[in-house]
């Protein structure tokens, strides 16, 4: 995917719609996704709709990154996106910042940002992903 990806907007629940907006993939790709990756499990509600947080559009970036830019397989994807919940180092590139989403400029992310600096922790999108990663582990 040569384009630049918009930004994504500072909203909790994003529907699929929205989702293949942000991402640029169609929603029956999104919908075959969840079944292929354990780690994409968005909420359902009331007929089923989908409903997206920040952290699955993070993943769906960055497993369209894999797939379409760095030319890995499903499979491959999936082993790679286990690797990187398997090692801290490589946290800070599976937050999706290389797909083209500006990290720190994000709205939702301003209070943690500066919250963070200021203590001398983890960024906020690196300590995020890490949680994300965890939370994952847990629910699988």
């Amino acid at each position: 995917m040569e384009k630049a990806l918009p930004s994504i907007p500072a909203k909790r629940y994003f529907t699929i719609g929205e989702v293949s907006e942000l991402c640029g993939v169609k929603p029956y790709v999104l919908r075959y996704w969840e079944q292929e990756f354990t780690q994409l499990k968005p909420m359902k509600r009331r007929g089923n709709r989908r409903y997206y947080q920040h952290h699955e559009v993070l993943l769906i970036r960055r497993i369209s990154d894999l797939l379409y830019d760095q030319g890995f397989t499903i499979s491959g994807a999936r082993n790679r996106l286990s690797e990187q919940a398997l090692e801290p180092t490589d946290v800070g590139r599976a937050d999706g910042a290389a797909a083209g989403s500006p990290g720190p400029a994000e709205p939702e992310a301003g209070d943690a940002v500066a919250f963070g600096a200021a203590a001398g922790a983890l960024p906020a999108e690196q300590l995020r992903a890490e949680l994300m990663m965890i939370r994952a582990l847990l629910s699988a």
